[in-house]
């Protein structure tokens, strides 16, 4: 859901975008009217598993998710570790009581139900957000999803349905190497999303799904320091090979239909 009224408030102002994620609907709707109310873009998620699945579509980039601390199916600090892997966002736990000492270390902040926007503009406050250029997408849509020079020349030398099988384990392969990503960038291994973006640009490149392998290309760069916002950047790429990664599946029905 998204929720956007266009109310009379003060447009000078930048506001995040924001993800608020609460099973328990009342709750869930009167907080997204009062933030939207204050001008605030929210969209909202009933469970973890409908958040991540949102952002996986790459439906939009919040820059900032609340979380209930307490939710049936995907929560607490596993959910927190599974959207750092997908988002940049900063993300807040939010109870009615204090939360567990492990979620409460794992969070970026902590805000007590019933909250106001007063409370979570003073925690923001404490928290800001990564530099802009953080959020630019580094897919060029420009680029072919697949080059037509490869899949021309494998047309030359096998029927088509060999030549779907290779996208269709190009695209399996790709699936299993994006959560490994997920992982990797969870824990900050640096080594290992650079192993992992190389693998990406062999596969794809031999294959020429240009655009995942020009981004496997970027992460196989990661540079080692991570202290710097290499791994916030590493998040951002994330979602473009998730996006890229679809793109293929969707030229695959297209060109190549089973």
């Amino acid at each position: 859901m998204h929720t956007r009224l266009m109310l009379n408030f003060d447009t000078r102002r930048t506001l995040p975008t924001l993800l608020l994620i609460d099973d328990d609907m009342v709750s869930r709707e009167v907080t997204a009217t009062v933030l939207t109310m204050s001008g605030y873009a929210v969209h909202t998620a009933v469970d973890g598993a409908r958040a991540l699945d949102m952002l996986a579509g790459g439906e939009f980039a919040p820059d900032v998710i609340l979380m209930d601390a307490q939710m049936p199916g995907i929560s607490g600090t596993d959910l927190i570790s599974k959207l750092r892997a997908g988002t940049r966002a900063r993300v807040f736990a939010v109870s009615g009581s204090n939360p567990p000492e492990d979620l409460a270390a794992a969070a970026d902040g902590f805000l007590l139900k019933p909250f106001g926007v007063e409370a979570l503009e003073k925690l923001l406050e404490g928290h800001p957000l990564p530099d802009a250029p953080l959020r630019s997408s580094r897919l060029d849509l420009n680029d072919a999803v697949i080059s037509p020079e490869t899949v021309a020349q494998f047309r030359g030398m096998m029927s088509e349905a060999a030549v779907r099988e290779i996208y269709s384990a190009v695209i399996a392969d790709l699936t299993k190497r994006l959560k490994a990503l997920e992982v990797a960038i969870a824990k900050g291994d640096t080594p290992e999303i650079r192993r992992i973006g190389h693998a990406i640009k062999g596969g794809c490149g031999m294959a020429g799904a240009i655009q995942a392998a020009r981004l496997g290309a970027l992460f196989e760069e990661t540079p080692t320091d991570t202290e710097s916002n290499h791994l916030d950047n590493s998040m951002a790429l994330l979602s473009d090979l998730r996006t890229a990664a679809r793109n293929l599946e969707r030229m695959l029905e297209a060109e190549l239909p089973a």
